[in-house]
């Protein structure tokens, strides 16, 4: 089971194509021997496969064997996903793991190296805890000092399916993967050796010890600057991880300097490099007040702003007013900078325009910005319209938004009693968005909560009408 989003890739339309390119070298190369009858019968003639490896040099040429670790991979890739076949699991109780890494371990045959790769890669998808038993790792990892770069291509695959498997991510990186990899990225220009080198990256620093940031930092620095959408986006990947969600390793990417290109690359035109930016700088602004200050001093609400008003898929606009919404829990001042953004007229039209899932984002920041505002700044809010969102949703089927919407309008309210005069006009913006009738139906709500907040606003506002 796989524990995060970037998980493990399988053999592609690249990986293809340079297997082409494999298969016109080396043609009068010398024995050796990997055997394979086929699939019918397969479990006993693999099972026979235990001779010793100079017996099989004189038994069978080099393309026989070529040919045999191309058809276990074939066999391993049909039949390990889903419910493993049963010729799969033959290979497996076999001994195929320990028969690839024999042939990694062969420097003289570099596209048998990369064939039994490719076959290690497969497993490491499925059957992971196989290639830590059988030790691959340092293996897989000396592979990456090949001359080949389609052999370091599919090292680096099979390692980065066994670090997508977290529990597997110390193995490798106790394997001595890190340096050899992060060479990778500074010494090779290869754009599908990059892929492949930023997507295993970013699989490794999913739960990494922060004792590595300074090891890592220079190839992310280096690679946030890619123009290929792939790469940018598994750096960006890479350094959420990083982050954790903890006070601790927020900070530890602040101070490797990395928001400011961060929101650099929010105005990246792609939404697969805008989605795992967007939850980068999400993950910075969740934890603390001075943390989110680092962002915002960079210029991103503005950016953000503009993220609001473009054609993006819904989800790109869900994270964006989930990243602001995060931030309108904090300071007076940081209130005052999602303000002089011009982001609550966005936040009003959207809650009002869109589907459901975002006007839910919409009232939430417009309920923080109530919760933590000054009096002013809600006056604000309410002459940008905000309460008619808040009214609409209160029919809303979920209980948590209800009760936002309701603290929204206690608190907007609030500042109506404070102003000057005998009559709260707030009141009446109310009952003119239709908010009176749906609070008074609300006392009839399932939830005790509701009910009784419910309840607490008509009789301070409307004494109990």
């Amino acid at each position: 089971m796989l524990d995060h989003c970037e998980k493990v890739f399988l053999v592609d339309s690249e990986t293809m194509k340079a297997r082409a390119e494999v298969m016109m070298e080396q043609k009068n190369s010398a024995d050796r021997g990997f055997w394979l009858c086929g699939p019918k019968g397969f479990s006993s003639s693999f099972a026979n496969f235990s001779g010793e490896v100079e017996e099989e040099r004189k038994l069978h040429k080099h393309s026989e064997q070529l040919q045999s670790a191309t058809e276990i991979t074939r066999i391993l890739s049909e039949g390990m996903q889903g419910n493993i076949t049963l010729a799969a699991a033959d290979l497996i109780q076999s001994g195929v793991v320990d028969r690839f890494i024999g042939l990694i371990r062969d420097e003289e045959f570099p596209r048998l190296q990369y064939e039994a790769a490719r076959g290690l890669t497969v497993i490491a998808a499925f059957k992971p805890d196989l290639l830590v038993y059988c030790n691959a790792g340092p293996f897989l990892v000396k592979l990456l000092a090949s001359s080949r770069y389609y052999v370091r291509e599919q090292a680096m695959w099979a390692l980065g399916n066994l670090a997508g498997h977290s529990i597997h991510r110390d193995y490798v990186l106790k394997s001595g993967a890190l340096r050899p990899l992060l060479s990778q990225l500074y010494e090779d220009t290869n754009l599908s050796v990059l892929r492949i080198a930023t997507r295993t990256l970013s699989n490794l620093c999913y739960g990494m010890l922060l004792a590595y940031l300074n090891e890592v930092k220079p190839a992310l620095e280096l690679h946030l600057n890619s123009r290929d959408e792939e790469v940018l986006r598994c750096v960006c990947l890479a350094i959420s991880y990083l982050c954790d969600g903890s006070i601790d390793g927020i900070q530890s990417v602040i101070e490797a300097g990395f928001v400011p290109k961060l929101v650099e690359v929010l105005r990246h035109p792609s939404p697969v490099v805008l989605s795992p930016v967007l939850r980068t700088i999400g993950i910075i602004v969740t934890v603390n007040n001075h943390q989110s200050q680092v962002v915002i001093d960079c210029g991103a609400l503005h950016i953000l702003g503009d993220l609001l008003t473009r054609a993006y898929e819904r989800y790109i606009k869900a994270d964006t007013f989930l990243t602001i919404s995060r931030i309108t829990t904090g300071f007076t001042e940081q209130l005052q900078a999602v303000i002089d953004a011009n982001l609550i007229p966005r936040f009003v039209y959207l809650a009002q325009n869109n589907e459901l899932d975002l006007k839910k984002e919409g009232v939430w920041a417009i309920s923080n910005v109530t919760a933590g505002g000054s009096h002013d700044q809600i006056i604000y809010l309410v002459q940008q319209g905000c309460i008619k969102p808040l009214c609409d949703l209160l029919v809303c089927p979920d209980v948590r938004i209800i009760l936002v919407c309701l603290d929204g309008l206690e608190n907007i309210l609030n500042v109506g009693e404070a102003n000057i005069g005998e009559v709260n006009d707030y009141c009446q913006l109310v009952e003119d968005a239709q908010g009176l009738e749906k609070i008074q139906n609300l006392r009839q709500h399932g939830s005790y909560e509701i009910y009784a907040k419910a309840l607490k606003i008509l009789e301070t506002f409307w004494h109990d009408e």
